[in-house]
């Protein structure tokens, strides 16, 4: 009844199913991936509980917990832990410090149901410490390879037929420009670091010789990478993506129209969705007003909207690869240009996808 585990890695690399009992706002703050939110006390419980300890001390404040979450409301929260439990018979429990509310939860899930349920030894404070400590370079066994290109070159694409790659903006939720949020937010910061420390733990796991990367900012969207972290990434080999405007214009239509609407589409509705996706557009454009100049401002946006408004009449939406076309060449492009001038670094192989994709799949970066 009282077992407890502190093998964090385990539960990391074989993905163990986690019941968190804290309170919802302290799950929204912070928790892990395979992680479900059942808490022993909802937020105001846990408000009055903390009053209670503030003002009366511990054992008061727990007799109020007891009196708070008693009869039917008990019933129900075992009933969600025992439903969690007959899907995931092997899940953990957690509280924040691995005390008070998960022993508790322990200790009633085997009254009601004679099951053991393993509890994290130290919580959830214990398990965050130790996914902050594998995000340092010196957790590191592989050789970082930055994958570089200019926008609308198919790099996450790319990343998604290899085994050994890490994608950060899909770690941060975040296609990583000012076109790159989607409808649902981004993690907070904190989900952000246990996710991309969950990735760096079971790629170290596997023993791969190399790590595949974008070549990424610090800041994807609102997360960031961890400052050692990225630098240790850009000490890394790089290798470039090189592909004609055509096939990038068609890269970025597919994904930031013809998907990006269906999703729209199937979120909200015909009407409504079509109209959600324009001012996602019209709102990331805006985000660039100021760095690309008010005159090719301009020209994008009457540019959108006039390929908008042909969509409307025509049901085509193919013009607007006219104004993304004006934005990879006179904006994103010579940008990257400079980066690349600016930085200097030497590029260890250059292709088109095909080739990067072969590169990496017969060379030496591989598992071995």
């Amino acid at each position: 009844m009282t077992s407890t585990c502190d093998d964090f890695e385990r539960i990391v690399i074989h993905e163990i199913p986690l019941i968190d009992v804290r309170a919802p706002i302290e799950f929204k703050k912070g928790a892990f991936l395979n992680a479900m939110n059942l808490p022993l006390m909802n937020d105001d419980e846990r408000h009055l509980v903390g009053i209670q300890y503030k003002e009366k001390g511990n054992e008061e404040a727990v007799k109020l917990g007891h009196q708070l979450v008693s009869g039917e409301k008990r019933q129900a929260r075992v009933n969600a832990w025992t439903s969690h439990l007959n899907k995931h018979p092997n899940s953990m429990i957690y509280c924040f410090r691995g005390g008070m509310r998960s022993r508790i939860s322990q200790k009633w899930i085997f009254e009601a149901t004679g099951r053991e349920v393993t509890r994290l030894e130290g919580g959830y404070k214990a398990f965050r410490n130790y996914l902050l400590s594998k995000l340092s370079p010196s957790e590191q066994n592989s050789t970082p390879i930055l994958l570089g290109g200019n926008t609308g070159s198919g790099k996450t694409l790319l990343l998604k037929n290899l085994e050994n790659s890490i994608d950060l903006e899909g770690i941060a939720h975040h296609r990583g420009s000012s076109f790159g949020r989607y409808v649902t937010p981004q993690p907070t910061q904190i989900n952000f670091e246990n996710n991309l420390a969950y990735a760096l733990i079971q790629h170290k796991h596997k023993a791969y010789r190399y790590m595949i990367l974008e070549d990424e900012s610090p800041n994807i969207g609102r997360c960031f990478i961890p400052k050692p972290l990225v630098e240790y990434f850009r000490c890394g080999l790089f290798v470039l993506i090189d592909l004609s405007i055509k096939e990038r214009v068609n890269i970025t239509m597919n994904e930031y129209v013809i998907q990006s609407q269906a999703y729209y589409l199937e979120l909200f509705g015909e009407e409504q969705g079509l109209l959600e996706w324009a001012n996602y557009i019209r709102d990331s454009i805006n985000r660039v007003k100021k760095r690309i100049g008010g005159d090719l401002y301009k020209r994008v946006m009457d540019s959108f909207e006039l390929a908008y408004k042909e969509q409307g009449l025509s049901g085509s939406n193919s013009m607007h690869k006219n104004w993304i076309e004006i934005l990879l060449k006179e904006y994103y492009d010579p940008m990257y240009e400079y980066q690349i001038q600016k930085n200097s670094r030497e590029i260890f192989f250059r292709g088109n996808a095909e080739e990067v994709l072969g590169y990496f799949k017969i060379s030496h970066c591989g598992k071995f």
